[in-house]
């Protein structure tokens, strides 16, 4: 019985205990297929998968970055790999509904630029 109640009341602080989850911000949009992350100790630098900008949409497209994903927002990171001491990744909003690259191309100011 004793072990009985242990195992009872880890299980509800297990469950009625909230997490802290540390998501990180945006803290600059550089560039259209380039932007700066932190969380509560680090900053990282992502660029954008599958992203390739024209030159004359450049301007376009980061202010709809900057726009969509102000200073601050929450975001999850789905990183596919490192290119150039760059980690390449999608950026989405902290509850999934958009993501930085379906927003390029929905304003059709890129094209998806995916290796096969």
């Amino acid at each position: 019985m004793k072990k009985l109640s242990k195992i009872l009341i880890i299980a509800c602080l297990i469950v009625l205990n909230p997490v802290v989850v540390n998501s990180a911000e945006i803290l600059q949009i550089k560039s259209s297929n380039t932007i700066l992350v932190g969380d509560q100790n680090r900053n990282l630098t992502i660029g954008l998968f599958c992203v390739d900008v024209n030159e004359n949409d450049e301007i376009e497209a980061t202010n709809l970055l900057k726009s969509e994903f102000p200073r601050g927002s929450k975001v999850k990171i789905k990183p596919f790999g490192y290119k150039e001491n760059l980690l390449i990744a999608k950026v989405f909003n902290i509850k999934g509904t958009k993501e930085m690259t379906e927003l390029l191309v929905a304003k059709d100011l890129t094209r998806e630029n995916c290796p096969n």
